[in-house]
């Protein structure tokens, strides 16, 4: 689903990036994967980011369309428009619409390609006042739509302040079966070096699971022109 990590599927994946080291790049990985992939991957995207621009010069990248709301294989939902202007009281309503969106896409993707959905990212919706408890028990009835539909849920969340996880990730970090943690260096910008990744176990990880990469193992990757290159530590040889 996700190389170079070789995750399994029909997982949740959560993933958490600083303002330094922001993780598009991983959605572009998961959204458009490399050609020698035979599978077209079927993507349900829910975004809470003002427009689509950014996403729309993703699909560019890789000459795919994003459009609102049809069969197409990448399929995009504004959150915004459903509940930015609403009270905690009523955000749960607006959630309901979202899992019906959700649950009425699914069904109509093509069961032989993997199914994926995407919910980014969930700090926007924090500061727009909804609380983590609503916003935890959205990503907890998604997930149960997405175990229907045998579809990986991934999850984005900005961490505001380094090293100090806020009430959101600790409540959907429960539910993750692996979380992919981006990261600048600690050393600082480096021109060969755009970052770090490290992969954590969840608390439902799969009992057959995949390699991790704990934070003193991570991986180095260097944003190209052309996407991504993975190397370990101490060398300059791309792992893809």
């Amino acid at each position: 689903m996700l190389q170079p990590f070789d995750l399994p599927e029909n997982i949740v994946l959560l993933i958490t990036d600083e303002s330094a080291s922001p993780a598009d790049f991983l959605l572009h990985r998961i959204l458009y994967p490399p050609a020698k992939e035979q599978r077209q991957p079927r993507c349900l995207v829910f975004s809470s980011l003002p427009n689509i621009s950014r996403w729309k010069a993703l699909a560019a990248k890789s000459n795919a369309q994003i459009v609102k709301g049809s069969s197409e294989p990448i399929i995009f939902v504004d959150m915004l428009s459903e509940v930015h202007s609403q009270t905690d009281e009523t955000a749960g309503a607006d959630f309901r619409n979202l899992l019906d969106i959700a649950s009425t896409n699914l069904s109509q993707l093509h069961e032989n390609s993997p199914l994926t959905v995407i919910v980014d990212e969930l700090s926007l919706l924090s500061w727009l006042g909804i609380s983590p408890s609503e916003i935890a028990r959205f990503c907890r009835a998604l997930r149960a739509v997405c175990l229907k539909s045998k579809a990986n849920l991934i999850i984005r969340h900005h961490i505001v302040t380094p090293g100090e996880p806020d009430d959101l990730f600790r409540r959907i970090f429960q539910l993750c079966s692996y979380h992919l943690d981006d990261k600048p260096l600690a050393s600082g910008k480096s021109g060969s070096v755009s970052g770090e990744v490290a992969l954590h176990s969840g608390p439902n990880a799969p009992l057959k699971g995949t390699r991790v990469f704990s934070r003193s193992s991570a991986l180095q990757y260097r944003l190209t022109e052309t996407g991504v290159i993975f190397f370990e530590r101490g060398t300059s040889s791309g792992v893809l």
